[in-house]
């Protein structure tokens, strides 16, 4: 990969083909609503859970079309929250972890704190703690964490 020289306003950024296509990987695609781990909220498409409820049907058109709609509210839920200049590939994995986190937890977390504090390291590195879920790390977030912090760190 090679690196831009320098970051830019996030507000100038926006949701890329990389992007679309690491999340569709990480999510995976299901027609029909499932719980994906016990104790999960019902998904559908590619991980969308908004208004889900078992039984529900979808096509992959119609899906694909919800995802791109739904990054871009997500890179924009964080980018009000982000106060500092991105790599895109930055932005790729912050709206990769929020998709999953939620906006809400992305913004009040401590990555944004170290993020707008300009420790962008330290930001890339706090993606590897959201791997659990109901406080036990899960394999497939761990892998997941694993490949958005190389993403962050421009290693992808």
């Amino acid at each position: 990969m090679i690196k831009p020289s320098t970051r830019q306003s996030v507000g100038g950024l926006g949701i890329g083909a990389a992007l679309l296509v690491s999340v569709l990987m990480y999510e995976g695609y299901t027609d029909k609503a499932v719980i994906p781990v016990p104790g999960d909220v019902p998904t559908i498409g590619v991980g969308r859970t908004e208004g889900v409820r078992m039984g529900d049907k979808t096509e992959p058109v119609r899906e694909m079309m919800m995802l791109l709609k739904n990054l871009d509210k997500y890179g924009n839920g964080i980018k009000a929250c982000i106060n500092v200049p991105l790599y895109q590939y930055e932005l790729d994995a912050f709206v990769s972890l929020a998709y999953n986190i939620g906006i809400n937890a992305f913004c009040n977390s401590t990555l944004v704190k170290k993020l707008n504090a300009g420790d962008y390291s330290g930001a890339c590195e706090q993606i590897i703690i959201w791997d659990k879920f109901k406080g036990k790390p899960l394999k497939g977030l761990t892998n997941r964490r694993n490949e958005e912090y190389r993403t962050c760190r421009g290693s992808a």
